[in-house]
């Protein structure tokens, strides 16, 4: 475990959640080639252990910057209930950063990272599109059900929880390098940070993972380091070349074109699990039944997170809560979505309050290991 009262920490393999794993010293300005081995700097008057991990087959997450990232939260995911902490609850904790939209595998590897040298968090920025500008869009993941993925999460993080942590972007949009890693250090007393290779941060994205290794060594905090996570297919369908952070990584931008394209079983590896759509339902439109089948609907409007593209999937689950969950299919249009069911009778459904029902597409089987 980190340290933070200077105490020296044991040499450990911080070994990846996903097939083989290597960790290597970020020194410098250059980022070394993976050795077998993990190498740790140990300062006596400091308490910063630099680390960098790197995997072959998956690589950890898609680059965020700390006032210019890719994707933004939208004004309706704000609308949710989302966990509102004082800042002195990641005390003594180590941050993993970034911009968490889709949870997908490479944020779950930062957090598995930061699971192996403290209690981790994600530390995100909210307000973004507000501050700058944005259009807001629907959230990948619905507000109301992040804390359920994250606690799929456990098993590969010790058995431990991650936790969000989110800092209103308009209070470090103009910190330098140097005034964020302060304030990580001082206001918000982390021990660490976990980040990607590729993370930017800083008014104006001035600061690099070098410079993190750097400033985290001069405010007395660990940094580690670790490669990005790829996508196995480097799919680029529809992924903006012109894009310099795109390299061919996991991110929450090929989250939202596979969902674009319809295509779940890709989506499903992106994402590490199958993709929930929350809907928000009180009043089904267009009830129908045979001795059989039971066909609703429901106005886009009812969704809580972002669908796939318009169209027909077979072979998904409705979920009633999480133990009750029926086989469906599902038909997307521009304004509705439409089920057809078996076994459920929604005559006897209740229409006294909104219920927040799932629909699942797609399988995928989860290896921590």
């Amino acid at each position: 475990m980190l340290a933070c009262g200077g105490s020296r920490i044991p040499h450990q393999h911080l070994g990846l959640g996903f097939y083989s794993s290597r960790i290597v010293q970020l020194s410098s300005l250059i980022l070394k080639p993976p050795s077998s081995s993990a190498a740790i700097v140990d300062h006596h008057n400091h308490r910063l252990q630099h680390r960098s991990v790197s995997s072959s087959s998956l690589r950890s997450k898609s680059p965020g910057d700390i006032p210019i990232l890719p994707d933004s939260f939208s004004q309706r995911e704000d609308d949710h209930e989302h966990p509102s902490e004082a800042l002195s609850s990641v005390a003594g904790g180590i941050v993993a950063l970034g911009k968490f939209d889709a949870l997908h595998i490479g944020h779950r590897e930062l957090a598995i990272q930061a699971s192996k040298v403290g209690t981790p968090y994600l530390l995100s920025f909210v307000g973004m599109a507000e501050v700058l500008g944005w259009e807001p869009r629907a959230p990948i993941v619905a507000k109301c059900d992040r804390k359920r993925v994250l606690s799929s999460w456990a098993p590969c993080c010790g058995n431990v929880i991650p936790r969000e942590f989110e800092v209103q972007f308009s209070s470090v949009r103009h910190l330098t390098p140097r005034q964020f890693v302060e304030k990580l250090a001082g206001e918000l007393q982390v021990c660490g940070v976990v980040a990607g290779e590729n993370y930017r941060f800083g008014y104006k994205a001035a600061g690099d993972a070098s410079e993190l290794v750097r400033l985290c060594d001069e405010f007395g905090m660990g940094a580690y380091i670790i490669n990005s996570v790829m996508d196995r297919h480097q799919d680029s369908r529809n992924i903006d070349r012109c894009d310099l952070k795109e390299r061919g990584q996991v991110s929450s931008t090929r989250v939202r074109h596979a969902l674009a394209e319809g295509d779940m079983k890709y989506v499903s590896e992106l994402l590490g699990r199958r993709h929930r759509l929350l809907l928000a339902v009180k009043d089904w439109e267009g009830y129908s039944s045979t001795s059989s089948k039971r066909r609703v609907s429901a106005p886009k409007s009812s969704l809580l997170n972002l669908p796939p593209k318009d169209g027909f999937y077979e072979n998904c689950s409705l979920l009633f809560g999480e133990q009750n969950v029926v086989t469906c299919r599902v038909s997307i249009d521009t304004t509705h979505i439409h089920l057809v069911v078996d076994q459920v009778d929604f005559c006897d459904y209740d229409y006294s309050r909104t219920q927040v029902l799932g629909i699942e597409f797609g399988e995928l089987r989860v290896n921590c290991v």
